[in-house]
C-alpha cells in the first residue's frame, strides 16, 4: 500500500478532501468517523464515557450529546486528559485493524487524522495538509456546526498552528477557495500519491505523543 497522512485544522474542510480522494479510488481510514462509530448508541465506549463524565452526556434516546461532552472536555484540562485516555486507544486500535486489512495491497490508503501533527505516525509515504486561514475556520464552525465564535477559537487554539501543520506537509491544499479550485488541487495530489513508493512494514505505527481530541 501507499500510505498517506491527511490532516488539517477543525473547519478546514479536510473531510471534503477525503471524500474527493475516495472518489478517485483511495481507501479512507478516518479517525473522526471511527470515533463516531465507537460512540454510537449502545456501544461499550459510551458507557465508559458516561461513567467518567456523568449520565447527563447521554440523551434520552441513548445517544451521546457531543456538545455536552465537548464543553466538559475543553473547560477542564484533567477531563480532557481522561477523555483522551478513554477514546484514543480504542480509535487507534480500530484504525490499526483497518490498516492491516489493506497493508499488502497496491492501494493508496489515506489516514485521515485531524491531529496528525500532534500525534505523528511512523513511515508515512507522504503527508497532505488541508489549509485555510483561521478566520475561515471560525466562520465555517459557526455556519456548519453552530459554534459560538469564542468556542471555535478555543478549540482552534488547542490544535497545532497553521505553520506547525504546513511544516510537516509534503503537499498543501488551499481550501479557502471554490470547489473547482479544490478539485484541481486534489487531482494533482492524487497523481502525486500514486507515484510514491510503497510503505514499509511498520508504516502507520504511532509515535509516543498525545494531545487533545478534536471531536469528542
Amino acid at each position: 500500500m501507499i500510505l498517506i497522512g491527511l490532516t488539517g485544522g477543525i473547519g478546514s474542510g479536510k473531510s471534503t478532501v477525503s471524500s474527493l480522494l475516495a472518489k478517485r479510488g483511495a481507501v479512507i481510514i478516518d479517525a473522526d468517523a471511527i470515533t463516531r462509530e465507537l460512540q454510537q448508541r449502545g456501544a461499550p465506549l459510551l458507557g465508559v464515557l458516561a461513567e467518567r463524565f456523568g449520565a447527563h452526556i447521554i440523551a434520552a434516546d441513548g445517544s451521546l450529546i457531543r456538545e455536552e461532552l465537548r464543553n466538559i472536555a475543553f473547560s477542564d484540562a484533567d477531563a480532557l486528559k481522561d477523555l483522551n485516555k478513554i477514546v484514543h486507544p480504542a480509535v487507534a486500535t480500530e484504525m490499526d485493524r483497518r490498516m492491516e486489512e489493506v497493508r499488502n495491497t497496491d492501494k493508496v490508503v489515506i489516514l485521515d487524522i485531524p491531529l496528525l501533527t500532534e500525534n505523528p505516525r511512523k513511515g508515512l509515504c507522504g503527508i497532505v495538509v488541508v489549509d485555510v486561514p483561521v478566520e475561515v475556520q471560525v466562520a465555517r464552525l459557526a455556519e456548519f456546526r453552530g459554534m459560538k465564535e469564542e468556542d471555535a477559537r478555543a478549540v482552534i487554539a488547542k490544535q497545532a498552528t497553521r505553520e506547525e501543520r504546513t511544516k510537516i506537509a509534503d503537499q498543501v491544499i488551499d481550501n479557502s477557495g471554490d470547489l473547482e479550485s479544490l478539485q484541481v488541487q486534489v487531482d494533482a495530489v492524487w497523481q502525486w500519491a500514486q507515484q510514491l513508493p510503497p510503505a514499509t512494514e511498520d508504516a502507520g505505527t504511532r509515535e509516543s505523543k498525545t494531545s487533545p481530541n478534536e471531536n469528542p
